[in-house]
């Protein structure tokens, strides 16, 4: 087939409909021909592909047919009535369901935060290794560590954090279907948190450090653990999909749930941020900051516990009523 004859043929239909996919209302008879059109260059699309796939012309008509396909079915309306089931129920359950995942990962951290801690706090050379000089140790202890969560406006400070939660919580969605990347990157963050923390308490600043991590860390934290044990759930139920599911469906059925938990997740890192950029560099006592980041904390837990333990039983209940095949 000669491409260029073929273009210089069909050019003049794929303009029209490219003018007519921009319109927002067209008429009845521009309607047809929209439908006519978009048959026709869906044909053409596969033409193209078939004999002669030139990259730049398959392109050019892919993104004609999709943009007239979404003319013709136009976007579907925002149903409002599923976000109080999709709060009371598809969240808090998916979240909830992969609660043993989460438990796990919140203890490694935990205990791997906790032995760099202790090593950081009992050999002084440790943070050396790690390249930082005496004068960087002492700036982090006396001054840095305290004036980062007020070296911004509150917030730019608080976007600038819900940015790069969220950013980790994707990281470790997306790669949990190959397990590894997320333990590295809770081991970056271990390592992180435990480095800072060791040289805090090892230099008499322990009350500076817990004081301004719990008001957002508590709930910032949790959120990371929940994306690292949803993504290692997902990896899990491709490996051992179980007796029922075959590979293919386990995998569908946990990402499922898994994007219910993304963006459940979205909400509670903008909490963390407003609380890291409004409540943690705040006048009030530390342990009043505390308290409000414990309360926080308190109650997400609650809402996941209590809300999805309900909904996991009314999905059962929902199961057993349901005829089985003879």
């Amino acid at each position: 087939m000669d491409l260029d004859a073929y273009v210089a043929e069909h050019r003049g239909e794929w303009r029209r409909l490219e003018m007519l996919s921009r319109r927002r209302k067209p008429t009845a008879a521009e309607a047809d021909e929209l439908v006519l059109l978009y048959q026709r260059v869906a044909t053409h699309l596969s033409v193209v592909r078939s004999r002669t796939p030139d990259p730049a012309l398959v392109a050019e008509l892919s993104r004609l047919v999709l943009t007239a396909r979404a003319t013709i079915t136009g976007a579907a309306p925002v149903d409002w009535r599923r976000v109080p089931r999709f709060l009371a129920y598809d969240l808090p359950l998916s979240l909830y369901r992969a609660r043993r995942w989460w438990y796990g990962t919140t203890i490694c951290f935990v205990l791997a935060a906790v032995a760099v801690g202790l090593w950081v706090d009992s050999d002084p050379g440790v943070a050396e290794s790690f390249g930082m000089s005496a004068a960087d140790i002492e700036r982090l202890v006396e001054f840095e560590f305290e004036a980062y969560y007020s070296e911004h406006t509150a917030p730019s400070f608080g976007l600038m954090v819900w940015t790069n939660n969220a950013w980790i919580a994707a990281q470790c969605l997306a790669s949990g279907v190959l397990l590894v990347p997320v333990a590295w990157f809770l081991w970056q963050n271990a390592l992180n948190v435990g480095l800072v923390g060791g040289l805090m308490v090892g230099h008499g600043r322990a009350d500076v450090f817990f004081g301004l991590i719990a008001p957002h860390g508590l709930l910032e934290l949790t959120g990371i653990f929940v994306a690292a044990g949803v993504g290692l759930r997902i990896g899990w139920a491709w490996v051992v999909p179980g007796p029922v599911l075959t590979r293919g469906q386990s995998l569908a059925a946990a990402m499922r749930q898994g994007m219910h938990a993304a963006l459940g997740l979205v909400g509670v890192f903008a909490v963390a941020g407003v609380l890291e950029a409004f409540v943690t560099p705040s006048f009030l006592p530390l342990l009043v900051k505390d308290a409000i980041g414990v309360l926080v904390w308190g109650a997400f837990l609650a809402y996941v516990l209590v809300l999805g333990r309900r909904a996991e039983r009314s999905d059962l209940v929902l199961d057993t009523a349901l005829p089985t095949r003879p």
